[in-house]
């Protein structure tokens, strides 16, 4: 050990960051531990190692004592006399018995410590960075893919993408470029753990921020997000600013704003409306692109009823009931959707004519609150019907059409292609 030893230490102080003492403790530590194994175990020693000048010293640590029961931890009063007369029982004699061969056992031990260390220290170094940025958008490079696990090169670790992260449909190759959203951040035995999705609702809040400067700059707020990655996505978006359209800005000029997410997320449908804390208005926002007649919330149940034109009601259901599923997690109600004719040609024995003619379209849909009451306009919810319904909406030119629903046109003209 000599001064270039220090030297090499400062230099990977400031490239890495590793704290000065902590590294030269470390060694110390392991020096003792190599001292024991080459020259015995039972002996008494300490390392110290001169910060200037790299100097390294073995110093044995003897207490002294009346009578010597161990002669390599104890020293007798006389023999501590000898070396310094002021030393008194109770003391600790410390000495220097640092070995001609030393140096080359020291090198060996320190380097293999300081790789160690080096190694540790960039786990930690990373962690410590990753830890914070839970929740953010990183675009990185695929660098292997295993067993339809995706490893994405971040430029100082890897990115782990497992198949249920992704969407049906996405497929990648090696040296492919790809955002992920950075879902969670764990410590393991071979550093931390980074697990990227992009399924998750944030990654398609982070799109929107990265795309709309309104969002970024909080001048518009994404309320809530409801998605079912590869398939819809439904967005309610809200300002206090007056001059600003919420929807507008996130559609962009010709669509172009929503169409660069959308061909991110490989096609995904997106349907944005306007958040509104009055909760008819914000049903009926949600379930667009359907026409909405009237909307009757339970304000202790948080359930509401809801009536659509007869041949709206395919629409305002959806495919396998998603669009009335994704309507009810966007705005936290439970929605029971009726017809024009159900709800107001009901029969006297309402209570009983509803209970027979409930058709769960979906098996998630006991799950957010979701009742339909009609089995004929159920069972044609299907693709067909639903293609039927928006053409009918197309058609519509009345000046009441919602800003939404006239979105929702340009983007199936413009974008879902």
């Amino acid at each position: 050990m000599n001064k270039e030893f220090i030297n090499a230490i400062d230099d990977l102080v400031r490239e890495k960051g590793i704290s000065k003492d902590v590294l030269i403790e470390a060694i110390e530590s392991a020096l003792v531990s190599a001292y024991k194994k080459n020259y015995g175990t039972a002996q008494n020693v300490r390392v110290n190692i001169d910060r200037e000048e790299g100097d390294v010293d073995v110093l044995m640590r003897r207490d002294v004592v009346e009578e010597v029961e161990d002669e390599f931890t104890q020293i007798s009063i006389d023999e501590a006399l000898e070396i310094d007369p002021r030393y008194q029982v109770g003391d600790v004699v410390e000495y220097r018995v640092t070995p001609k061969d030393f140096g080359r056992i020291a090198a060996q031990t320190a380097k293999q410590v300081v790789v160690q260390r080096i190694r540790e220290a960039e786990r930690g170094i990373v962690f410590d960075n990753y830890i914070d940025r839970q929740g953010e958008l990183i675009t990185g490079v695929v660098q292997r893919i295993s067993n339809e696990t995706i490893f994405v090169n971040m430029g100082n670790t890897e990115g782990i993408l497992v198949a249920g992260e992704r969407a049906s449909g996405e497929r990648y190759k090696v040296n492919d470029r790809i955002k992920a959203y950075i879902m969670d951040v764990r410590k393991s035995t071979k550093g931390p753990q980074i697990f990227l999705s992009r399924t998750h609702p944030g990654f398609v809040e982070k799109l929107f921020e990265l795309e709309v400067p309104e969002i970024e700059d909080g001048t518009v707020v994404i309320k809530s997000i409801a998605r079912e990655a590869g398939s819809r996505t439904k967005i309610a978006v809200y300002t206090e600013d007056e001059n600003v359209d919420p929807v507008g800005a996130c559609v962009g000029t010709g669509g172009s704003r929503v169409k660069n997410i959308v061909d991110e997320l490989f096609g995904e449908k997106i349907d944005i409306t306007t958040w509104d804390d009055d909760p008819k208005v914000l049903i009926k926002n949600v379930l667009s692109p359907a026409k909405v007649e009237e909307v009757m919330v339970d304000e202790e149940e948080k359930a509401a009823t809801v009536v659509v034109p007869d041949y709206q009601l395919s629409l305002a259901i959806g495919k396998s009931g998603q669009n009335v599923r994704l309507a009810a997690r966007l705005c936290g109600w439970k929605i029971d959707i009726k017809s024009h004719s159900q709800y107001f040609d009901a029969p006297e024995d309402e209570e009983e004519y509803i209970e027979d003619g409930i058709e769960y379209v979906d098996d998630d849909a006991d799950e957010y609150g979701i009742e339909y009451v009609d089995d004929e306009y159920a069972d044609d919810a299907g693709e067909e019907g639903e293609e039927e319904a928006a053409e009918d909406v197309d058609a519509e030119t009345d000046e009441e059409v919602s800003e939404d629903e006239d979105m929702s046109e340009d983007r199936g003209d413009e974008l879902e292609e």
